[in-house]
């Protein structure tokens, strides 16, 4: 295989490359929809399909009717109305047993950039004004086959809570983190997420970090884990920065 002409690597920063992540090797996960490594408390890999709609715009408010008195509440349309109830013209979707109508209404929030799109693409773009990219792909003869997540730690409140488990790791300056790492089943084998690995190290130093790490889960199958395999991050330059049977942290230095 020519590497050169067969494969290339791009950052996931709109919605063109979005559309172009790969499918997880379990398609009850999905990439587009995960938010597993962002929310350490109710995250999740599995496959959520309103997560990959284009994010609505923000619907411009009704104008208030003319009164008198300015500081009267708008009229009643009915006698059954209620001010704390918000009426909505779609139907509830997956996500409506978790509706609150006084938090922001997710399918109306935008990227740090001002870019609308889909949920999971807005989370990966939060910080890319400051940081930059948090995703990479690499496509094999223009065909999606491997992603990867990273970022500053602060960004994935889950990598945290594993790496506060183990206080006598450095605690400055704060490592980029990989979260995940998955690669196609008809592209297994061909070294595409070492490349991938390479591509985002020479990226965090040339972004000014010290170090990566990253945190395999090893209570998971393969087929579930996204931080991929112990065997997978030494083969990429890491070591054992903190030994553990199950969550283990591996780490490699930047120059």
């Amino acid at each position: 295989m020519d590497r050169q002409s067969d494969i290339e690597i791009l950052d996931v920063t709109d919605t063109s490359t979005f559309g172009l992540l790969p499918p997880c090797v379990d398609p009850s996960f999905d990439h587009r929809s995960c938010d597993y490594w962002e929310d350490e408390v109710r995250g999740s890999k599995t496959a959520r399909a309103s997560w990959w709609q284009e994010g609505k715009p923000a619907p411009r408010p009704k104008p208030r009717p003319v009164s008198d008195n300015p500081f009267a509440p708008p009229p009643r349309d009915s006698d059954d109305f209620n001010p704390f109830v918000v009426a909505s013209d779609d139907a509830a979707g997956d996500d409506a047993a978790g509706f609150n109508p006084f938090a922001p209404t997710p399918e109306v929030a935008t990227t740090a950039s001002g870019m609308g799109g889909p949920r999971k693409l807005r989370l990966l773009d939060r910080g890319h004004a400051v940081f930059g990219s948090y995703a990479k792909i690499a496509l094999l003869r223009g065909e999606p086959a491997c992603y990867a997540q990273f970022g500053p730690l602060s960004a994935y409140p889950r990598a945290q809570q594993v790496r506060e488990l183990y206080p006598r790791l450095p605690q400055s300056p704060l490592p980029a983190v990989i979260t995940c790492v998955a690669t196609t089943d008809h592209a297994r084998g061909l070294g595409l997420g070492r490349l991938l690995v390479e591509a985002i190290a020479h990226d965090l130093a040339d972004r000014g970090f010290a170090a990566i790490e990253a945190y395999p889960d090893l209570t998971l199958d393969a087929a579930e884990a996204s931080a991929a395999s112990p065997a997978f991050w030494t083969a990429c330059g890491f070591v054992e920065a903190a030994p553990d049977e199950r969550f283990p942290v591996f780490r490699r230095e930047l120059d």
